[in-house]
């Protein structure tokens, strides 16, 4: 019969900060000689719990929770560009089509006279 390995905080911390810079959780766990299920377990124990020992590590700084704040904006922008491209080009758009965006929603506005 196997026995579980033990594997300390900072061994998992490792891990899953070398996974996310590499981009490959199977690539990681290979190298690292554990499965990938393992390491997506302690990646989401880390997201779930980021205060785990008082480390705080999965929280966001001001710094990243504005750059989340800023990309989330401009998927909006481009999303309100995109609609309103392709509103322009499709059969019936007028030149009096509007996309206007309200917090999280965006509204196609369209007048024909």
């Amino acid at each position: 019969m196997k026995t579980r390995r033990q594997y300390d905080e900072e061994f998992k911390k490792m891990a899953v900060e070398l996974s996310v810079a590499k981009g490959s959780l199977k690539a990681t766990a290979v190298k690292l000689g554990i499965t990938p299920q393992i390491l997506t377990r302690w990646r989401r124990e880390q997201v779930v719990s980021p205060g785990i020992n008082g480390s705080g590590r999965g929280q966001l700084s001001q710094d990243q929770q504005e750059i989340q704040r800023l990309k989330k904006e401009l998927k909006q922008a481009e999303l309100a560009r995109d609609i309103s491209r392709r509103s322009a080009s499709s059969p019936g758009a007028t030149a009096n089509s509007k996309v206007k965006t309200s917090g999280s929603h965006i509204i196609l506005t369209s007048c024909r006279w």
